[in-house]
């Protein structure tokens, strides 16, 4: 079997999403997702870039293709590079699964579990609002709930104090009105320093969070030794890393108590697996990381059906609400849960003739925050 073409694409709906299509000369395709939102065009030209060196070769040896993209440039890959990889190798994986007429966990170990625990997104102005969101969550069967660190709800302002006081608000309320039976998880997206991280972790070991995600800036891997060793509450990180080289200091030095791992940006299934690998030497729980579409679902549901330390789920998108005409079969989900799929591959179909349904957005960015004297911050 052999590469006969490689294709790009950028659809969008409600975000954009990025997806490369591989064909073979057995008339055996394969889709994958890269997960750098609005950054679509870096991450195609880089497809670009490595699509003839992949062209003709067997799509089975993702491990050496994998070693020819991340290092064949001389210059080892980076974030976009990670992220147009990561779509090439879910790719490759599926069509390898389709091959052999299994579903792609079989490939991966087979089955440990016989479903996948989720966790969804929640919003809302007010801490009142939010409690009533999970207590809607909690009818539905969703064992977690997830919601942001959030800014002043009239401005894009984010002043860490008053954010600090607006979160412990949140937990204290979401607490009185569901009690302790649903697992609840806050997003922080990198927004604080160490000092006002560890008020943040201090003042929430109370309310029994399942973890805190992302409390500090990535830039500097260093940063988490000091917030590790002062607070008592589970720290998550990892969902902006790119390959097993950025997650090294973390888990070798126990800073982190959940790997956030994000399949379409760290380099695939294929790095996805030496990490998670690697975390479970360190009984570091896996969280894929997916605010992404149908293929990060499914590559993501694969990786938690097979590997033994997972914990939880992020599911953004339930199957089926977004892109159902380019993506008409999509992965299993009942109550919470993602189920196992016993199609071939991904489990998923890929219907290129409803792209026109579904336009580039235009001019799109990640919301921008800034603090009360202007000066930017992290979204």
């Amino acid at each position: 079997m052999e590469i006969t073409s490689i294709k790009a694409y950028t659809v969008g709906h409600v975000r954009n999403f990025f997806f490369v299509e591989i064909e073979t000369d057995e008339g055996i395709t394969g889709i994958g997702e890269g997960g750098i939102t609005w950054k679509e065009a870096s991450m195609e030209g880089y497809v670009e870039m490595l699509r003839p060196h992949l062209i003709g070769e067997d799509p089975f040896r993702t491990e050496h293709l994998w070693q020819v993209m991340f290092r064949g440039g001389f210059f080892p890959a980076g974030r976009i590079g990670c992220a147009a990889i990561s779509a090439i190798d879910i790719a490759l994986w599926d069509i390898k699964a389709k091959a052999l007429g299994v579903p792609l966990y079989q490939l991966l170990g087979g089955l440990v579990r016989e479903k996948v625990v989720c966790y969804p997104h929640i919003d809302a102005k007010s801490s009142t609002e939010l409690a009533d969101e999970c207590r809607r969550v909690q009818s539905e069967g969703w064992k977690f709930a997830r919601f942001n660190f959030r800014e002043d709800p009239e401005r894009p302002i984010l002043e860490p104090s008053a954010a600090v006081r607006r979160s412990v608000e949140d937990f204290e309320t979401i607490r009185n009105t569901v009690g302790d039976e649903l697992e609840l998880i806050v997003d922080v997206h990198t927004r604080l320093d160490p000092a006002h991280a560890i008020s943040l972790c201090r003042q929430l070991e109370q309310y029994r969070p399942f973890f805190v995600e992302d409390p500090l800036r990535m830039e500097n891997f260093n940063s988490f030794r000091k917030l590790a060793r002062h607070v008592n509450v589970p720290l998550a990180a990892g969902e902006q890393y790119a390959s097993k080289w950025e997650f090294r200091q973390q888990v070798e030095e126990d800073l982190i108590d959940y790997a956030r791992i994000d399949i379409c940006i760290v380099g695939g299934i294929t790095e996805a697996l030496k990490i998670a690998g690697w975390c479970e030497t360190h009984y570091i729980p896996v969280a894929f990381h997916n605010p992404l579409g149908p293929v990060s679902t499914a590559a993501c549901l694969h990786l938690d059906l097979a590997i033994s330390n997972f914990a939880v789920q992020e599911l953004a998108r339930i199957p089926g609400d977004v892109l159902p005409d380019l993506f008409p079969v999509q992965v299993p989900y009942e109550s919470g849960h993602l189920l196992p799929t016993t199609a071939p591959g991904l489990g998923i179909e890929f219907d290129s003739g409803a792209l026109e349904k579904y336009p580039l957005i235009e001019g799109g960015a990640t919301p921008r925050l800034f603090r009360e004297d202007g000066s930017f911050t992290n979204w």
